[in-house]
């Protein structure tokens, strides 16, 4: 009953206060669901053409890119029309973000990514745009049988959510019972209180990155503390890759399924899992084409850069938005009934993938297979400095001798990459998180073809199997 009423009333009357659409958008999304691909993208294209109008007649930047390229967003009938406006990227926002904004947006939010990728980007969110993120991550809550309302623990480290924990943002989450446990920290003391705060709380939902989670799962089954008991439906991750046996230490641990989604600050609520393993574009939104380096479409079931254009976006709009992250489409229909289109895979980000020394561009989880199995060992970071220089740190366990491993991943990665490769493995007390609390096992500063790594340009050889948006 407590769940209703935060989900029915609470929540909504908070919407409501902050003049969002929130409630409204959730139900027409549990509507447009169902509809066939036909009706979707008749959806999609009308509600780009009224983007990419009030762009080219409001909003100075796009303005003078339209007139410059004679395009006229009104002639857009089809989606295959956005194919004649150029990329937009990060450097691009950076010099022009006064010029992409509204001149009489209101309410503007000022946001930025974390910089996992080394370049963190300032940017600004409208009341609409916030609306439907949150809509969408609802939606895709409701899918598990879960709601706002329902017990929930969320494992974060970004300092947007952590720097705004005031008595106000505390009343709220005890009113929606949702409990904060910081990622920035995995010592051993942090960790068995966060055992002891999950058991505690008795959470339907848990909430946070893969990796953090994981860690705790660990850390709980290294105690021999059961999880499993205190009824968890489901667990969300997002923000980074999520690995295989990260999913299944998830699920075993706390004895729920793994629900994956993916997004970020910038490029929106992008997709999320539903039960029967779908991963569903929030297509009402969410515009998504996958290219190639030269930023030409690829053909079906081929890995290509996620380009997004966010259909909610007319107060800062992002159009045809580079993510630098890798993924591919899936064909199929899911079995849950849903129009929505999918995701077969999501690769990582462009930094994710190493490069071999004979110009092989490969996914670093072949690597992360060398390291992942070896015992003692807490943490592992791969850092691909240059084609012929590669660093690995290795954090291990207390007690752990992660000495004795060196000469095997000398010889492992360079087998991998390549007999001429320099591997400098170096133990260490402690790994660090990156500075938006996620945790990245692989960064790649070398980009296909040998230059500074920066868009997605995958070979046919390549080797391969994150919300807080609001």
């Amino acid at each position: 009953m407590y769940t209703a009423l935060v989900s029915n009333l609470l929540f909504p009357l908070q919407e409501r206060l902050k003049r969002h659409t929130t409630v409204a958008v959730r139900r027409r999304m549990e509507d447009s669901q169902w509809w066939p691909a036909e009706r979707l993208q008749a959806l999609q294209v009308r509600r780009l053409r009224e983007l990419l109008t009030q762009a080219g007649t409001q909003i100075p930047y796009w303005r003078e890119l339209f007139a410059g390229l004679g395009f006229e967003p009104s002639s857009v009938t089809s989606l295959q029309d956005l194919q004649r406006l150029p990329l937009l990227d990060k450097a691009t926002i950076r010099t022009h973000t006064e010029a992409m904004k509204h001149p009489q947006a209101e309410g503007l939010a000022r946001f930025n990514t974390g910089g996992s990728s080394g370049e963190p980007l300032v940017f600004f969110i409208g009341r609409a745009r916030v609306s439907h993120d949150v809509a969408a991550k609802w939606r895709a809550t409701r899918w598990w049988g879960v709601d706002i309302g329902d017990p929930e623990i969320v494992v974060w480290g970004s300092p947007i959510e952590l720097g705004s924990q005031d008595r106000l943002r505390t009343l709220r989450d005890r009113l929606m019972r949702t409990e904060l446990l910081p990622a920035f920290e995995m010592s051993e003391a942090r960790l068995d209180g966060f055992v002891r705060a999950i058991r505690a709380r008795r959470p339907r939902m848990l909430f946070g990155y893969p990796s953090a989670l994981s860690h705790i799962a660990r850390h709980a089954e290294k105690r021999g503390q059961r999880m499993d008991d205190l009824g968890i439906r489901v667990a969300f991750v997002t923000s980074e890759r999520l690995y295989d046996d990260q999913r299944a230490g998830i699920s075993r641990v706390f004895g729920c399924p793994v629900a994956n989604g993916y997004g970020g600050r910038d490029a929106g609520f992008i997709a999320h899992e539903c039960p029967h393993g779908g991963m569903h574009l929030t297509a009402e939104d969410v515009l998504l084409e996958l290219v190639d380096r030269h930023g030409k479409p690829v053909p079906a079931g081929e890995p290509g850069e996620i380009v997004v254009t966010h259909l909610s976006t007319h107060d800062f709009p992002f159009i045809r938005y580079r993510t630098g992250d890798v993924a591919v489409m899936d064909e199929r229909r899911c079995p849950c009934g849903r129009g929505l289109p999918m995701l077969r895979e999501i690769q990582g980000r462009s930094t994710d993938f190493v490069v071999a020394a004979d110009g092989t561009v490969m996914h670093g989880l072949a690597l992360i297979y060398i390291l992942r199995d070896l015992p003692g060992l807490r943490r592992f970071k791969i850092v691909q400095h240059g084609v012929l220089h590669i660093e690995v740190l290795l954090e291990p366990e207390p007690g752990g001798e992660a000495v004795r491993h060196i000469p095997a991943v000398e010889q492992g990665f360079r087998a991998r990459l390549g007999e001429g490769v320099r591997v400098d493995v170096r133990v260490v007390d402690h790994i660090p998180d990156e500075r938006s609390g996620k945790f990245r096992y692989v960064v790649s500063h070398v980009a296909p073809g040998g230059g500074a790594a920066g868009g997605a340009g995958l070979s046919p050889k390549q080797e391969a199997s994150s919300c807080a948006t609001c």
